[in-house]
């Protein structure tokens, strides 16, 4: 069964994301780069998920069924972090705008992944 155009699109972006995010949050957490008030949970979230960008976006690339879920729980787990992220600044908790940006932008991301994915035909 071929690949929906959509996710032919959607893969290597996913994917590409994922590797930035290993790369940027890794060069953070291992002293490479000063990113100013970094939340620590947001940070190791955002690294950990970075390799789970990768395995969704070449799971979606090989049309694998699993992959569909994981995009799902990227967009679910990302949301929750983000919540727990606005609460933190809520309480009053240092932070870099840039950060809420950044959530947005993921959160957006793999809510568009996922709904594209799960709303393609049946897979493998």
């Amino acid at each position: 069964m071929s690949r929906p155009l959509s996710l032919t699109i959607a893969a290597p972006i996913a994917t590409l994301f994922g590797l930035v995010t290993i790369f940027s949050g890794g060069r953070v957490l291992f002293g490479g780069a000063d990113m100013g008030a970094v939340v620590p949970f947001v940070l190791w979230f955002n690294f950990g998920a970075g390799f789970a960008y990768v395995a969704a976006g070449l799971g979606l690339w090989r049309g694998a069924g699993w992959a569909r879920w994981l995009a799902f729980a990227l967009a679910v787990s990302t949301g929750i972090v983000f919540a727990a992220l606005l609460a933190h600044v809520l309480e009053g908790g240092a932070y870099e705008p840039r950060t809420l940006a950044a959530m947005m932008l993921r959160l957006s991301l793999w809510s568009a992944i996922a709904t594209l994915a799960l709303r393609t035909a049946p897979w493998r």
